[in-house]
């Protein structure tokens, strides 16, 4: 993720657009509808920085940022400018942002970042992916699937056990505490019989080559346990 926040370039106005947007979008696990929904005075700064989020159901969420999403959101907003519309994040012609322009912009920085980071070249990046790079890294954080589903706006902590499932850590840290049961120790000791068998060298008599009137008569059950005996 730090190498695609690097992307936009900080110096121009829709860089540093960019970077502020990719950076909430991150750092507060938001969907898409969410981030482009974003209006300006949903973003507050005192006593720290904190963002009003509108979720699915019309459910709302207030949720506390980094001091550098602050920062970023800052050097956005003194750039910004007056707009006929109340979206925080503004397209070039002033208009709210639209979710196939993020999703256009994500595509292209990703693409930017790639060539210094060749890991991305394998990976699919989305705008989901940022969504769950969020809660995997607030789950690896917390270890607290109720605070995950409530940063995420999830209305079920159902719907954020995905993220339990992805985790491998959650599956090593159960294993870890839990206390294997005591087996009885022993071990096989080769009845004398056998022993003298396997040293023997001897082989048994090779029923599948003699004929059918040589052969003598074995039910089904007992023929299976010789044929098993002599192949051991």
């Amino acid at each position: 993720m730090q190498a695609i926040l690097n992307v936009p370039d900080p110096k121009t106005r829709f860089g540093t657009r960019d970077r502020a947007m990719l950076d909430v979008c991150f750092v507060a696990g938001l969907r898409v509808s969410e981030l482009v929904g974003l209006r300006a005075d949903d973003v507050t700064f005192e006593p720290r920085p904190f963002v009003r989020i509108l979720g699915k159901g019309r459910r709302e969420r207030v949720l506390p940022i980094w001091k550098r999403t602050g920062v970023n959101l800052r050097a956005w907003l003194a750039i910004r400018g007056e707009a006929s519309v109340p979206e925080l994040f503004l397209n070039r012609r002033g208009d709210a942002i639209t979710r196939t322009g993020f999703e256009y912009l994500l595509k292209r920085h990703v693409a930017f970042a790639r060539l210094k980071c060749p890991s991305l070249c394998n990976k699919r990046v989305s705008p989901h992916t940022l969504r769950h790079g969020c809660a995997m890294l607030m789950l690896q954080t917390t270890h607290d699937v109720r605070k995950v589903a409530l940063w995420l706006g999830h209305s079920s902590v159902q719907t954020t056990e995905m993220y339990l499932r992805a985790d491998p850590t959650e599956k090593l840290e159960a294993i870890i505490a839990l206390t294997p049961p005591a087996l009885r120790r022993g071990r096989f000791t080769a009845p004398d019989q056998l022993v003298a068998m396997l040293t023997s060298g001897k082989k048994g008599k090779d029923y599948a080559k003699q004929t059918t009137s040589e052969r003598p008569w074995i039910g089904p059950r007992r023929r299976l346990t010789v044929h098993n005996q002599e192949l051991s």
